[in-house]
């Protein structure tokens, strides 16, 4: 199935929609607390001191790529509909808690009434577009009009399962960490999850333990996706990858800041294997990327007489009309557009 030339257009605009949503808090942030220093903010560095606390998170900066690329795709790509879906659950996904976050005794001590009160309206936007972006992949799919006419394609079989192994391996180690903190600290539960006065946050972004766990579920989802080698596993793992990437990133540039590699057997064996997981999530996320950058084969719509191929044979052979030749040197019997009509009697005085 691939989309409608109506669906193309309504996922693209709302597809730049929240594109434009995001931008604006960045620009904010950028303005409002020097760009250089929310980097330094998102990278958990200890001496960032921007001069208002950023209401975004390196998330945003993830979905704001996204969204670009979902847009390009959606006019024009093959993958238009699992682009939009994609897009669409991981907004939910992220927007949904500020319904309730947004308006806790933390978030009124570290941001503005009308800062968080734009924060929510940009929520509920959010979130319709999201869904409507759902509803527009589902009700605008038609079959292709011709065997033609490209339709989206999985990644190939080695591929799939490189996708699978790097996608839920490195989805995994960060769901491995949050496990253990809330084993360490169980007074923090279910807060780490659902969000209260007691948690941090970004305002525009989800509580930790609620960003974990939808990273984590969907890198599963798409690794699963990609070694059955499904049509929309490439969409799936390509944002799975993007998000894996970014915190690898940032990972690595907290140990390049501190030189912890310099001084790797002095620390702790917990903090080593903490650096060991940032760089593994780097590579896992850029094998995942590079793995499903190209697609698969394509099988066929329908069998393709003039190409053959796998699940084709040939029509079965006619009999010939009565007094015509039999199969042999002569006309063909069977095939192409159907026998050729049999021989005409020659004119009287011919």
């Amino acid at each position: 199935m691939i989309l409608t030339r109506g669906a193309r257009v309504t996922g693209a605009v709302l597809s730049a929609l929240l594109a434009v949503i995001v931008a604006c808090w960045l620009i904010r942030d950028a303005q409002a607390a020097n760009f250089g220093q929310v980097w330094r903010f998102w990278a958990l560095l200890q001496d960032a001191r921007p001069t208002a606390t950023p209401a975004t998170s390196s998330t945003d900066l993830v979905l704001f790529v996204v969204y670009v690329a979902v847009a390009m795709t959606a006019l024009r790509g093959t993958a238009a509909a699992s682009a939009l879906v994609v897009a669409g659950v991981v907004t939910i996904a992220v927007r949904l808690p500020g319904l309730w976050t947004i308006g806790n005794r933390r978030m009124e001590s570290a941001y503005s009434d009308d800062l968080r009160s734009r924060a929510l309206i940009c929520a509920f936007v959010a979130l319709a577009a999201a869904a409507a972006m759902i509803i527009t992949a589902g009700a605008g799919r038609r079959p292709p009009a011709d065997s033609y006419e490209r339709t989206p394609s999985g990644p190939g079989r080695g591929a799939g399962v490189l996708a699978f192994l790097a996608l839920c391996t490195a989805g995994a180690v960060p769901m491995a960490w949050d496990i253990r903190q809330a084993v360490r600290y169980p007074e923090i539960l279910p807060d780490w999850y659902v969000g209260s006065d007691r948690i941090s946050q970004y305002l525009t972004g989800p509580p930790p333990g609620w960003a974990t766990v939808t990273l984590f579920l969907l890198c599963v989802f798409a690794g699963f996706s990609a070694v059955v080698r499904a049509r929309h596993a490439r969409s799936f793992g390509l944002v799975a990858a993007a998000l894996l990437l970014l915190g690898g990133v940032f990972g690595v540039v907290r140990i390049a800041h501190y030189d912890l590699l310099d001084h790797f057997g002095e620390l702790g064996g917990e903090l080593q294997l903490n650096l060991l997981g940032w760089i593994f999530q780097l590579v896992a996320a850029l094998v995942a990327l590079i793995a499903l950058a190209l697609p698969g084969p394509v099988p066929a719509p329908g069998p393709d007489p003039w190409a053959g191929g796998p699940g084709w044979s040939p029509p079965p052979a006619t009999p010939p009309y009565p007094g015509q030749q039999s199969p042999g040197y002569g006309y063909p019997q069977g095939g192409g557009f159907g026998p050729p009509p049999p021989p005409s009697q020659p004119p009287p005085g011919w």
